[in-house]
């Protein structure tokens, strides 16, 4: 496996984390309106206490736009800004998702995708942390060598 996130690159793979966690930042929040108890609470205005108002949801909408925008600046930026932009916007989407877990009730479904949201943004915080510079030379060559055999 380290080949192959040495073949695509750091950057490109922890592009690819961004994705597959907004996929279940997404499908948690899509199932969690079929729950007829919760859409009945978000219906009027307030999930187990906590009001759904706008500043709420601004919120909520910067909290997305952090993993939604990681998915380009991992893509795009050098080394030691990816590092860092990486680092911070895991911290903070780990540290919100344990967060979540405290407020009203967590049904079943939501455990499930806090779980496994949460041990993504951990492995992305974790992995840009040990990310060395050396790493992105090794991607680069890597890279060159596939694109002369292919």
């Amino acid at each position: 496996m380290k080949n192959k996130i040495a073949a695509m690159g750091k950057g490109n793979f922890f592009s690819l984390l961004w994705i597959f966690l907004m996929f279940n930042y997404l499908y948690c929040d899509l199932i969690g309106l079929m729950d007829s108890h919760l859409l009945q609470q978000y219906l009027q205005g307030s999930v187990d206490g906590l009001k759904i108002d706008e500043g709420f949801l601004l919120m909520a909408g910067v909290l997305m736009e952090i993993s939604m925008v990681m998915i380009v600046l991992s893509r795009i930026l050098p080394y030691k800004s990816n590092r860092i932009a990486n680092m911070i916007a895991a911290f903070i989407s780990t540290a919100v998702m344990i967060m979540t877990l405290f407020i009203g009730t967590t049904t079943m479904y939501y455990f499930f995708f806090a779980l496994i949201e949460i041990a993504t943004s951990t492995y992305i915080l974790i992995s840009s942390y040990a990310w060395r510079e050396e790493e992105v030379g090794d991607s680069i060559r890597q890279a060159e060598v596939h694109s002369q055999i292919g």
